[in-house]
């Protein structure tokens, strides 16, 4: 059976998808390379005009997910912007680490307080990067191909799914997925990152489960960092039971926690 195409339509400082990374990273850890996943950049804001307001979703998003946040960011310095940070993950696509690039920019927006909306925050995000070539990714950022696949991506994301447009965007909520299999048939999931909802649509296009859930030490030696809520949706630990296996292997020096406003990120010791 063919692959399972996914395409992802988010942006870096949206919270929501923030929010939907537990069921992204368990649709990678279930279906691995049975699922080919396209990040497209739909463009949240060319201008922050209410950091208060987005203050606000943070929280939001944090109390219905879990994943940890720190959102002085919006207090202290807020971004002027999301486009620089769309064309950032445009740019490290040429290397095909625009997911991992991705998760480096949302960390540094989410939990961080880093305002990434600048020439050189990109490039400090790259240097953050495993395995990115910092300096191709620096001609890359400021060439014109990047300024037309991000052009690209908003008129895909104005497009995508027209009946779910809501307000003066005129594009598809985030964070949203559209699952394509062999058969062509489209399963959208709309406004939603819920693991089941994710999982749900991923089984429908056809995709197959590659391999039971990971141990927690497994889990972050291929994801890296990861909060308790992904710890839990990734390794099937519900409930108590993911933080009080990182703990224990905390109390062993196995892993440690870098403390974050509300929670914890988790790797390795």
């Amino acid at each position: 059976m063919g692959a399972v195409h996914v395409v992802y339509y988010t942006d870096p400082a949206c919270p929501w998808s923030w929010a939907a990374e537990p069921a992204l990273r368990r649709l990678e850890a279930e279906f691995g390379e049975s699922l080919a996943i396209t990040y497209v950049m739909g463009g949240l804001a060319r201008e922050f005009s209410k950091p208060l307001e987005s203050m606000r979703h943070v929280f939001e998003a944090a109390e219905a997910s879990g994943m940890p946040v720190d959102a002085r960011l919006w207090l202290d310095h807020p971004p002027a912007s999301s486009y620089p940070a769309c064309q950032g993950v445009k740019a490290a696509a040429d290397q095909r680490l625009d997911g991992p690039y991705l998760r480096v920019v949302r960390e540094g927006l989410m939990v961080e307080r880093r305002k990434i909306d600048t020439v050189d925050a990109l490039v400090d995000a790259a240097r953050r990067t495993p395995a990115m070539d910092v300096a191709r990714f620096e001609i890359d950022l400021l060439s014109h191909a990047t300024a037309e696949a991000f052009a690209a991506d908003l008129d895909r994301a104005r497009a995508a799914a027209p009946d779910r447009h809501a307000g003066d965007p005129g594009r598809v909520p985030f964070p949203s997925f559209e699952f394509t299999g062999p058969d062509g048939e489209l399963h959208g999931v709309y406004e939603e990152g819920a693991v089941e909802a994710l999982l749900a649509a991923a089984r429908a296009a056809g995709a197959q489960r590659q391999a039971g859930p990971p141990g927690v030490e497994e889990a972050l030696r291929r994801f890296g960092r990861m909060a308790t809520a992904e710890v839990a949706a990734v390794c099937e630990l519900p409930g108590p039971r993911a933080a009080a296996e990182l703990w224990r292997l905390a109390t062993e020096w196995r892993v440690r926690a870098d403390r974050v406003l509300t929670g914890e990120l988790w790797h390795l010791a």
